[in-house]
């Protein structure tokens, strides 16, 4: 994997970093973009989900480590010339459930899903 960190907004990468462990690596953090999803981050260990639809203003960040990922998934609508349009959801299925994304562009979903699904394949 590359050593650049992409993401979209500064403070949400921030808060990944805050919260890696010893010897952790992030690769990536992208803002969702529903209202439920702050952003989904991207570990060398663990996919990292902050969700603000919580009662009471709650905010949760949720870690799910790829062991646990039982299949991964990107939708999009095609165009009329087969191409993704600008918002692609990404789905991340565990035993527990199903987590989605909605992310700004089908490049930061692809690159999602590769990553994933790298760890998912090699864990």
């Amino acid at each position: 994997m590359a050593d650049e960190i992409y993401y979209d907004k500064k403070d949400q990468l921030q808060i990944v970093q805050n919260s890696l462990l010893p010897d952790e690596t992030v690769f990536a953090v992208y803002d969702g973009k529903e209202v439920g999803t702050g952003f989904i981050g991207l570990t060398d260990r663990r996919v990292i989900l902050q969700d603000n639809s919580f009662v009471g203003g709650r905010v949760a960040v949720t870690s799910v480590p790829y062991n646990k990922i039982t299949a991964v998934s990107y939708a999009s609508n095609a165009s009329v010339f087969g191409r993704f349009t600008e918002e692609t959801t990404v789905a991340i299925h565990t035993s527990h459930g199903t987590y989605e994304v909605l992310l700004r562009g089908s490049e930061k979903a692809k690159h999602t899903h590769d990553v994933i699904l790298h760890y998912v394949v090699h864990s």
